[in-house]
């Protein structure tokens, strides 16, 4: 089967014939119907995040199930499914609490491959890696089964994909982690894919007032569309400055889509007294931000972090695969390009240049 491999970092990805074993216990086989360009995939081919190569990346897909090992009971042939980049073994303390994307129950060393630390795909002998254990840029790929939610077949595959991770991510980091108040005012930096889906997550827990903020002018007009009230152009106008213009004493919540030490103080300093601040997008691994510690004291402000907007994917993807099909959550807007498995780097450098707000490979 094909799969794009990330061979050199700063290269673009190789579409290149790999073989691949089938599932073994608690595994499964699928057949990716359309996989996400994500900004996830992006650090790794720059070199933000240094991982093992090569490496089959993707994280962000959908497809059908085609093959089961021993001892899987939760999908089965023929399922529809969304692929969770985070493992959920069911009995750790953090999954038996709810909390499944911060599952400890495997051994962190193996996520690059399969739980028994293998790998199910090889080129010439030589292991490849997979990201997350899913690695979905392939046409077929060979993955725990936990790490698989069965969803309704109505559900067309490109708002599959891209549920699970930055409609996840976004909407769960204002729905599930932050827990924002209808009438309250939020501000959203950065309006790429999951930025976007922060901003219709605010929109859908009634927030009041939505400012959205981004340096290229078509991210604002998109972020319009999915919920924003006001905008600001980080690039023209000094970020905190205007919020408080608009506030007067600053936001109730503050999203960083993006993760950078610009970005991280923008959240914090725009906020009021008693407001909240959630990193959202993952930062380079080097990014350090100065925060004033007594300002948060004085101003009893929080700042927290969120992985993969605390969702519960098992439970929570269902639960925006109806509210996309009910037109709750407009899915339809946010996909503005798709592109075929051979165009895979051109996705990603239109991502990088700021001009789609999600694209989807149909494979």
């Amino acid at each position: 089967m094909r799969a794009a491999v990330l061979t050199h970092v700063n290269k673009p990805l190789e579409i290149l014939d790999l073989k691949q074993e089938g599932p073994k216990a608690g595994e499964a086989r699928v057949k990716v119907k359309a996989a996400g360009v994500c900004m996830s995939d992006w650090h790794i081919m720059i070199g933000d995040w240094p991982l093992p190569l090569p490496m089959v990346l993707g994280h962000e897909a959908a497809g059908e199930v085609v093959e089961v090992g021993p001892g899987v009971t939760n999908v089965k042939k023929g399922d529809h499914v969304i692929f969770s980049f985070r493992a959920h073994c069911g009995h750790c303390s953090y999954c038996s609490r709810g909390r499944t994307v911060l599952c400890t129950g495997h051994d962190d060393t193996s996520r690059w491959g399969m739980h028994d630390g293998t790998s199910r795909i090889s080129l010439n002998g030589e292991r490849i890696n997979v990201m997350a254990r899913i690695g979905t840029f392939t046409e077929y790929s060979v993955c725990p089964a936990e790490q698989l939610v069965p969803v309704r077949k109505d559900l067309p595959w490109t708002h599959a994909a891209i549920i699970g991770c930055s409609v996840a991510t976004g909407v769960g980091a204002v729905i599930r982690h932050a827990h924002v108040e209808a009438g309250s005012s939020v501000l959203v930096v950065g309006c790429g894919g999951v930025g976007l889906n922060v901003v219709q997550g605010a929109k859908l827990a009634g927030a009041k007032t939505i400012i959205a903020c981004d340096i290229l002018d078509n991210k604002l007009e998109m972020a319009k569309m999915f919920g924003a009230t006001h905008t600001i152009n980080g690039k023209t106008e000094k970020v905190v400055d205007r919020v408080k213009e608009m506030t007067g004493l600053g936001v109730d919540y503050a999203f960083d889509a993006i993760g950078t030490e610009p970005t991280v103080l923008q959240i914090v300093d725009a906020l009021a007294p008693g407001g909240h601040a959630v990193i959202v997008g993952i930062p380079s691994f080097a990014t350090r931000a100065p925060i004033a510690p007594h300002l948060m004291v004085y101003g009893e402000k929080t700042l927290s972090g969120t992985y993969y907007g605390s969702v519960r994917p098992s439970v929570d993807f269902g639960i925006l695969a109806d509210m996309s099909m009910s037109k709750q959550i407009n899915l339809d807007s946010l996909i503005s390009r798709t592109y075929k498995f051979e165009e895979i780097n051109e996705g990603f450098q239109r991502m990088a240049r700021g001009e789609v707000a999600r694209g989807v490979i149909l494979m």
